[in-house]
């Protein structure tokens, strides 16, 4: 309806027929309802407050962004369910505000804020329901924030595989030399030195030869683990993966007396692995485990399955990460240990997203940490999500009275 056609229709009221204004006044709560469906069904919250910011409607996703109830919204004021926000600042300058909103309950979502003025409507009172307001429009932007992020990290992926094979180049050069040159001086040694002499240089070149080969598989494993290559699926027990990688590192384990317990539901269901890397995954996070300990600690690995998924989890009691740091430890080259090269979970991290898998992360400061891998199961490809309930439907009742 026009400006001030409700002061003008009062008025003339005395002079307008009884039918003409229950038309009218039947028109306008129609109105009213229709509007309301149609905000109800939009995927963008809105919320229309006036100029001291008592709200004066919210529809259904603006409910659901905050885990408000919107017959108890309803006449609040919009600073009682968003305390953190400073209300007077953001409309303080009369202005269209666009800003970037965190929610962390009761999911954590990234919403963008839009915040405009409503114009002034002509009246003669200078009552809050009649002087105008805001509209707010709220648009979630979290699966935007999270593919952006996929894609930052990719490249930062690719930077650093480039950078890896640039280094494992250099590196490998002068190994393949002192290779050689280690072999020629053997067969000097055997064929010039006496017996005694030879046994006595032999020995310590054996062992230089020997960390010539460890440094060179250092560098291949590196290179094998950085550079991004197709998983080659079969199906595979994840219990026996785990107690094959778990074999194979444990003397390095033991070495710290750190005490591995292992936890396996049988029967799990079969998953589509690629086993050598699962092992790399397994390898990096007890090795994780194990700088995060130092020694004389405990790590329990434990295998587990429900419905859709099969997991495993790694639990140390390490001494943890801070609160403000646990949502870097996926960035390249983050670290908090002093020799670490911060690479170990972006290369989990990345081999468990191409298995269609999901990771968390969970940790405190003095207590440990827990790293928890989520598989889907074969036979559970896709599955129905959990109906959300249906959106407020307000129907209008020409003969209804309303009531408080």
């Amino acid at each position: 309806m026009k400006s001030g056609y409700l002061d003008k229709l009062i008025d003339r009221l005395d002079k307008v027929d009884p039918e003409a204004v229950q038309r009218i006044v039947l028109k306008a709560v129609q109105e009213k309802g229709f509007l309301e469906k149609v905000f109800d069904v939009l995927r963008e919250g809105i919320i229309v407050t006036g100029v001291r910011g008592s709200i004066h409607y919210i529809n259904h996703a603006a409910c659901e962004f905050f885990g408000l109830n919107r017959n108890d919204t309803i006449g609040q004021e919009i600073s009682r369910y968003f305390p953190e926000i400073d209300w007077d600042d953001m409309v303080g300058s009369g202005r269209v505000v666009n800003r970037e909103l965190e929610v962390l309950y009761p999911e954590h979502r990234y919403l963008s804020c839009y915040i405009a003025p409503i114009e002034e409507i002509e009246a003669k009172s200078t009552d809050d329901s009649e002087l105008g307001g805001y509209v707010l429009i709220l648009r979630d932007t979290t699966q935007n924030r999270q593919l952006h992020q996929e894609e930052i990290e990719s490249e930062r992926l690719n930077a650093l595989t480039m950078l890896a094979a640039g280094v494992a180049h250099e590196i490998g050069n002068p190994l393949n030399s002192l290779g050689i040159h280690l072999q020629l001086l053997d067969r000097k040694i055997k064929k010039k030195a006496s017996p005694e002499l030879a046994a006595e240089l032999l020995e310590p070149l054996d062992i230089a030869r020997s960390e010539i080969k460890r440094l060179d598989f250092i560098v291949e494993k590196f290179l094998s683990a950085v550079r991004p290559t197709k998983p080659i699926f079969e199906s595979a027990d994840l219990n026996e993966i785990v107690e094959e990688a778990v074999s194979f590192i444990a003397p390095e384990v033991e070495d710290r007396r750190i005490t591995t317990t292992l936890s396996l539901q049988p029967e799990l269901p079969l998953l589509n692995l690629d086993r050598d890397q699962m092992k790399q995954v397994i390898y990096n996070l007890i090795r994780n485990a194990g700088q995060a300990i130092g020694s004389d600690g405990k790590l329990t690995i434990r295998t587990f399955a429900d419905d859709f998924n099969v997991s495993i989890a790694f639990a140390d009691n390490g001494s943890g990460i801070p609160a403000e740091k646990v949502g870097k430890v996926f960035d390249p080259y983050f670290t908090t240990k002093k020799t670490g090269s911060g690479l170990g979970l972006l290369i989990v991290h990345r081999i468990i997203r191409e298995h269609g898998g999901e990771l968390e992360f969970e940790s405190e400061e003095g207590e440990g940490t827990e790293v928890t891998i989520h598989f889907p199961r074969i036979e559970k490809r896709m599955r129905f999500l959990p109906q959300k309930a249906q959106a407020e439907v307000i129907d209008v009742d020409a003969d209804a009275v309303p009531t408080k």
